[in-house]
């Protein structure tokens, strides 16, 4: 028998964290443990930045954050060279 994967969803509760949450469940195998997350509560917002997450929704597998989710939400230097902070 397979070990289980461990497979965590970082959830707001928004739209768009709930079609996450059943695109994971849809494609979760017997072998998967799914847990949802709500990023309100502070032990999961620590969690989450500790694996890097900086918008959600986010999924990490096997405490990995996935390709898929790395690298998003607002960077200073983005939000800058776009006009913001400039009279």
């Amino acid at each position: 028998m397979s070990a289980k994967r461990k497979i965590e969803v970082f959830s707001a509760g928004c739209p768009a964290c709930e079609d996450t949450i059943a695109l994971v469940n849809r494609v979760a195998c017997p072998s998967c443990e799914v847990n949802v997350l709500d990023m309100n509560d502070p032990e999961v917002a620590g969690r989450a930045r500790g694996l890097g997450i900086r918008s959600v929704p986010a999924v990490a597998v096997d405490g990995e954050l996935a390709d898929c989710c790395a690298g998003r939400g607002p960077e200073e230097s983005t939000l800058r060279a776009a006009g913001l902070g400039k009279s």
